[in-house]
C-alpha cells in the first residue's frame, strides 16, 4: 500500500511537469523574456505611470465656498506619490479670512470637522506662491483634508473639506 502511494505521488509530479513543459512549448518566447516571462524587458514591459501634481480646486485654488468634495470626485482617482498642491492667499490687509490645511485621523472626526483631533499640515502662510505640497505617501490610505480656520466654520459651512484614497500606482504597457 505504501509503495502504491509513493508511485501515485510520483505520477502526479510527472503529470504536473508534463503540463508545465507543454505550456512552455506552447509559448515559445517564455524563456527569452519577450513578454511572456516576468519581469519583462524594459523596452516592451510595463512601466509605472509617473506621479502627478494636482492643484486642489484647479483654477479655483483653496477658498471658502467651493465644493471640494465634488472636485475630488471629479478629479480622482489619486495614486500613491501623487502630490496635492494647496494654493491660497496668506493673511493681509485685503485678506482677512485666511486659510490653512488640516488632516483628520478618521472619517468621523472629518464629518464633524473636529479640529481637536486633526493635525495642521499647512498654516495660513504656507499656501502662498507655488502653494503647499502634500504627497500621498501610503497606498490604500484614506486622507481627510479641511480648512481649520474660523473654528471649523470653513470646514463645516464653507465646503472646504474633501477626502481621497491613495490607490496603488497603475502600470502602462508599451512595446
Amino acid at each position: 500500500m505504501a509503495m502504491a502511494m509513493k508511485f501515485g505521488r510520483a505520477m502526479v509530479l510527472v503529470v504536473i511537469a508534463s503540463v508545465m513543459m507543454g505550456a512552455s512549448l506552447a509559448y515559445p518566447g517564455w524563456n527569452n523574456n519577450n513578454g511572456y516571462a516576468w519581469p519583462p524587458k524594459q523596452d516592451n514591459g510595463p512601466t509605472e505611470v509617473p506621479p502627478t501634481k494636482v492643484v486642489v480646486g484647479g483654477s479655483e485654488n483653496w477658498h471658502f465656498g467651493f465644493d471640494y468634495s465634488t472636485w475630488a470626485n471629479k478629479n480622482g482617482p489619486f495614486y500613491v506619490n501623487d502630490t496635492l498642491v494647496f494654493k491660497y492667499d496668506p493673511p493681509s490687509d485685503s485678506n482677512t479670512h485666511p486659510h490653512s490645511v488640516y488632516m483628520f485621523p478618521s472619517f468621523w472626526s472629518y464629518m464633524r470637522c473636529d479640529l481637536k483631533r486633526a493635525t495642521m499640515v499647512a498654516n495660513v502662510s504656507d499656501g502662498a506662491g507655488d502653494g503647499f505640497e502634500f504627497t500621498l505617501s501610503q497606498k490604500w490610505k484614506f486622507y481627510f483634508f479641511a480648512c481649520g480656520e474660523s473654528g471649523g466654520f470653513h470646514c463645516s459651512t464653507g465646503k472646504m473639506r474633501f477626502s481621497v484614497v491613495s490607490l496603488p500606482r497603475p502600470w502602462k504597457w508599451h512595446g
